[in-house]
């Protein structure tokens, strides 16, 4: 992001690494992008990943049920 974009009020998408319990700005930005829904979620209020698959979720509900969808796709692969 530069000054133009912070002037007229553009927010850029971060690039993150989630971690166990934490995670790590590769490209600064203003938000991530939820996985299932593809709602912004601003940094300061990122709480829900998954680490394995490197996914931003923006709450537990939609967490949990991306949860589900993962172990029903791995159960109709068995």
């Amino acid at each position: 992001m530069n000054r133009i974009d912070r002037f007229f009020g553009l927010a850029t998408e971060a690039r993150i690494r989630y971690r166990d319990g934490e995670f790590q700005v590769l490209s600064p930005g203003d938000f991530v992008r939820c996985a299932v829904t593809g709602q912004n979620i601003p940094l300061s209020e990122l709480k829900y990943w998954n680490v394995e698959r490197q996914e931003a979720y923006a709450s537990a509900e939609v967490a949990v049920q991306r949860y589900k969808e993962l172990i029903a796709e791995a159960a109709e692969r068995s």
